[in-house]
């Protein structure tokens, strides 16, 4: 038996049409831009410009820095006024040197591609012992519970402090688009103005833990949401030490450190002459304290 399917109305195929047409017409939403912050310089400090630096972190008032290079990599404790260098534990020459951070009592640093992560004491830089580090090491923080570390691509992996283990990634998004080469890596207590009605004029509300990476190659800060990978915005930085004056390409911004006691941001680049406290209008206020 064959069954014959009467043709459908005209109207009906104009109707059928119709919405086909209009669908396809539709704009596609656009994404909402993310803000970009500018800053201003508060201060600055002489910086080893021999120093390729990987890893910046301040830990009860003590400025810690991670440097990179085969034969040259190290981890240092340095004089911020003076940026003199007062105690070095070198690498060994097969190791190079990556982001930094200030663990309960420690200082860990990653290597690039040799698959450690190295435990330091920190008063005296004396080693712990290691742990295994999958893929590349890039940038490093923690969140008072995982390590996070970059690898160079858009995501971040959360790893136990334990074992090394990884507990969970994000992939770090400016809408859709995968934001890549994440390199040294920061926590940043951003305040939040308190919006709650009644809430006292001024009043400020817990900070919003972010972390803030340098983009390999660019000038820019991001601001990633840690929850969820979500770019928040960015601080633009272009201008700090201009590129004309960087002896070579690879003299890029990086090196990023929160120095929770006096509410201050620093920064600095691989091979730059000077490292900065920054301020960024609308994020991170002035430091009420001196610059010294």
């Amino acid at each position: 038996m064959i069954l014959r399917l009467a043709p459908a109305p005209a109207d009906r195929l104009c109707l059928l049409f119709a919405a086909a047409l209009a669908v396809a017409m539709v704009p596609a939403v656009a994404e909402e831009p993310v803000p970009v912050h500018g800053f201003r310089v508060l201060a600055s400090w002489p910086h080893d410009a021999s120093a390729f630096t990987q890893g910046l972190v301040v830990a009860d008032g003590a400025l810690y820095e991670s440097t990179g290079g085969y034969g040259r990599s190290s981890l240092r404790r340095v004089d911020l006024a003076t940026g003199r260098v007062l105690q070095a534990r070198p690498l060994p020459d097969t190791q190079f040197g990556e982001g930094l951070t200030a663990w309960r009592g420690e200082l860990v640093q990653l290597t690039w591609r040799a698959g450690r992560v190295l435990r330091y004491e920190r008063v005296t830089l004396a080693p712990l012992g290691e742990l295994p580090l999958r893929g590349e090491g890039w940038g490093l923080t923690h969140d008072g519970e995982h390590w996070i570390v970059s690898d160079g691509s858009a995501v971040l992996r959360f790893l136990d402090p334990v074992t090394g283990a990884e507990a969970r990634r994000v992939t770090v998004r400016e809408g859709s688009r995968p934001v890549r080469r994440l390199n040294e890596l920061e926590l940043v207590p951003v305040p939040r103005r308190a919006a709650a009605k009644g809430a006292a004029a001024g009043a400020v509300a817990p900070a919003r833990n972010e972390v803030w990476a340098n983009i390999w190659y660019q000038d820019r800060l991001v601001r990633i949401n840690p929850a969820d990978g979500r770019v928040l915005g960015y601080v633009e930085l272009s201008g700090l030490w201009p590129r004309a004056e960087r002896p070579h390409r690879e003299a890029v911004l990086n090196g990023i450190a929160f120095d929770a006691e006096r509410g201050r941001l620093l920064v600095t680049g691989k091979h730059w002459p000077r490292l900065y406290w920054i301020d960024v209008p609308g994020l991170l206020p002035a430091s009420r304290n001196s610059a010294d």
